[in-house]
């Protein structure tokens, strides 16, 4: 075998191939060993530029509720409270975008206990006439003592988006000479969508899909199994008389 080292210069005064590569890794070793240590975090010049990353926008779950009252020997909801129950139902079902369930809390060990199970009972029979899906429901009980008759509390979370506080202006705008974002850029457009979004779990991510219509897909089907033609027939007036002359 050939030792590397022992290899000679050509008269050129030029390295040898194999040479030159030694050469070359010594000189990146040496300079890597001359790298000062650097702290504190690495931040990428492109998240310098988003105003999201800059000015983000913090979307939290905050409680929302409602209460039901009921008396003693009463048999259900009174058609004012159904209407107050269907609005804060279909302010959930508007806000939520399937992420969280409408919790129904009745009262238990009260005098007004037997009368909120009827209560509880016309709700969520009202919620499922109005196509809530059961599964996004929930029912529990909670004790009070301080109220003889205590309500029944409707509530669910309700996402809300929390605006950037802007007005951050440390540096001389007429004198900037690094060329990189001032420290307020984009925070005013931040803020103002943070303002006007309509849903703020929008901002966390897509809505979940509702269910599909499946009736003209089951009567395309079972022509599709017996043979016949899946498109819609038409009538007489839709079709094209090709025989038809100028």
């Amino acid at each position: 075998m050939t030792d590397i080292t022992t290899k000679p210069a050509s008269r050129s005064g030029k390295l040898l191939p194999v040479g030159k590569a030694v050469a070359v890794s010594l000189l990146a070793l040496m300079a890597t060993g001359c790298r000062e240590n650097v702290t504190g975090p690495q931040v990428a010049g492109w998240t310098l530029v988003d105003p999201t990353q800059r000015h983000p926008i913090l979307v939290s779950q905050k409680p929302t509720h409602m209460q039901v009252r009921v008396s003693r020997g009463s048999s259900g909801l009174s058609p004012p409270q159904r209407a107050d129950v269907l609005d804060f139902a279909a302010r959930w079902r508007a806000m939520d975008a399937g992420n969280s369930r409408l919790i129904i809390a009745a009262p238990s060990g009260s005098a007004n206990e037997v009368a909120a199970m009827h209560a509880v009972q016309d709700i969520r029979e009202l919620l499922d006439d109005n196509g809530f899906q059961e599964s996004s429901i929930s029912v529990e009980a909670y004790h009070e003592e301080g109220d003889p008759q205590p309500p029944i509390r409707v509530s669910y979370l309700r996402y809300v988006a929390e605006a950037p506080e802007c007005g951050n202006w440390p540096t001389n705008l007429a004198d900037q000479k690094d060329n990189v974002p001032y420290a307020n850029f984009g925070c005013a457009t931040q803020r103002n969508l943070a303002s006007q979004i309509a849903n703020p779990a929008d901002l966390l991510g897509p809505r979940t899909e509702t269910a599909r219509a499946s009736e003209r897909r089951g009567v395309n089907w079972e022509k599709f199994v017996k043979g016949e033609p899946t498109g819609a027939r038409k009538s007489a007036d839709e079709k094209t008389d090709t025989k038809a002359q100028n």
